[in-house]
């Protein structure tokens, strides 16, 4: 993958070490990888022109913010050629976080953060089954989260 994307050693590192601490500035992570903080910013600007930084976001603690409870949803589809459609419906519920198109016996997979259970129940009721091509789903509600990391990119 790197080669397709002409990505080297020092990319790598970059990405490693701005998802761990998005906000580090770009002349002290210069200085850490022997390198000055231009290269840093022209290496970013490169990796952000080729996709593969998308942005920087914020870790929020969404417990101490009052959303309350975390849920994964299992979707079965009527039909797997329906997936399109239902994405883009799905797309509409703000609670929706993360979508995926999976194997196995979900077609696809939500994560939802709610306020409460009464937020969760209406977007269960209310929302997920009124959109055409969802034949049933399951929930499984996170009782509590471990660990939440990115992926190791480089080596070092």
């Amino acid at each position: 993958m790197a080669a397709k994307f002409n990505i080297d050693k020092l990319d790598l590192q970059i990405i490693q070490e701005m998802s761990e601490n998005a906000e580090t500035p770009y002349a002290e992570l210069g200085k850490k990888l022997f390198v000055s903080g231009g290269t840093i910013h022209v290496r970013i600007k490169k990796l952000e022109e080729l996709g593969i930084v998308k942005g920087k976001k914020l870790k929020v603690n969404l417990k101490l913010l009052g959303f309350d409870i975390t849920a994964f949803v299992g979707i079965f589809l009527e039909k797997s050629s329906m997936y399109e459609q239902v994405a883009k419906e799905l797309e509409k519920i703000p609670q929706i976080v993360r979508l995926n198109y999976t194997t196995g016996n979900y077609s696809m997979f939500a994560e939802i953060v709610c306020k409460d259970i009464n937020q969760l129940k209406f977007v269960l009721h209310d929302e997920l089954q009124k959109i055409k091509g969802i034949e049933r789903t399951e929930t499984l509600i996170s009782l509590s989260e471990s660990f939440n990391r990115s992926v190791r990119v480089s080596e070092e």
